[in-house]
Order: C-alpha cells, then sequence, then structure tokens
C-alpha cells in the first residue's frame, strides 16, 4: 500500500501560504514558510500582470509582500541581536 503525498502547494494558493507564514509559531520553520509564500505570491503577480485577476488583489499582492519583507528583516534582525 502506497501512501499519496499532499499535494504541492500552487501560486493559486498564495492567501493560504500567506497566512501559513506569519502565523507560524515555529520560529525554526518562518523562513522557509515565507519564502513558498514569495514564491506564490510573486508567480501570481506575474499572472496579474498578464491580465488575469483584479486590481484588488493586485493591491492585496503587494501589500503581502511588503508585510512579508518587513516580517523577514524583523527576523533577521532579532537573530542577530
Amino acid at each position: 500500500m502506497t501512501t499519496a503525498l499532499p499535494p504541492r502547494p500552487t501560486h493559486a494558493d498564495w492567501k493560504t501560504l500567506y497566512r501559513a507564514a506569519i502565523l507560524e509559531p515555529n520560529k525554526n520553520v518562518i523562513p522557509q514558510k515565507v519564502s513558498e509564500a514569495e514564491t506564490a505570491l510573486l508567480a501570481r503577480g506575474r499572472e496579474l500582470f498578464y491580465g488575469e485577476g483584479t486590481s484588488e488583489e493586485k493591491d492585496a499582492l503587494d501589500e503581502a509582500l511588503y508585510v512579508l519583507r518587513a516580517f523577514r528583516s524583523a527576523l533577521e534582525h532579532a537573530e542577530a541581536a
């Protein structure tokens, strides 16, 4: 009997990945979660650039990417202290 692996998240799941990154309680996992979310955000942003999506989603992507980068920066500074 084989066990199927869960499907890998896609760029369409950017909101889920974003929430998972900013709400992750395990400090050791946060960098990986932030990277996954950033990758999905950037991929979705490229799709929106080519005309798929709404201006509201574009704004939400911009805000989410800003928050993730600020979050990553704050973590790096906290680790350095």
